[in-house]
């Protein structure tokens, strides 16, 4: 069946794509991931509307946490943050659309709370996306500790 696009496996703990299919979630699941995070909006291109169901019917958690592309704020990495701290110890599948989001909300996570450095807390995605990003990604990835409470 293969992997979802731009699938990047961060460690053992942690894999991140572009939108599964929803007979990827059975993959997903039995790759031994326990919870799905989704950060695309529920009205994304390729979007599942009944993906909680799809993933809980998998056996996994589902959280959705909708981060507009066009406005991704402090306030929204911080929820992230507390989501990815609390799952500490688990497995985890994050994607949005196509692994850029994740891509810069897992890059904020692996600096700032895993102590990761900058090469290995950036992922291909993210690495090709560079010069590329829109502004408003740009002054999200400057975000500092101190704007999300850390």
């Amino acid at each position: 069946m293969g992997k979802p696009c731009n699938y990047f496996q961060i460690s053992d703990a942690v894999g991140t794509s572009g939108q599964p299919r929803g007979d990827q979630f059975a993959d997903i699941a039995a790759d031994g991931y326990e919870t799905v995070i989704n950060l695309a909006m529920p009205d994304s291109n390729e979007a599942i509307p009944e993906e909680g169901t799809v993933v809980a019917e998998q056996g996994m958690t589902y959280i959705h946490l909708p981060v507009p592309f066009d406005n991704p704020t402090p306030e929204h990495l911080k929820r992230f943050i507390a989501i990815m701290s609390a799952l500490e110890g688990s497995k985890v599948w994050v994607h949005c659309v196509v692994n850029k989001r994740v891509s810069a909300f897992m890059y904020h996570y692996l600096t700032k709370v895993k102590g990761y450095d900058t090469e290995r807390a950036t992922s291909p995605v993210l690495r090709e996306w560079g010069q590329d990003m829109e502004a408003v990604w740009r002054s999200f990835m400057e975000i500092g500790k101190e704007e999300i409470g850390l």
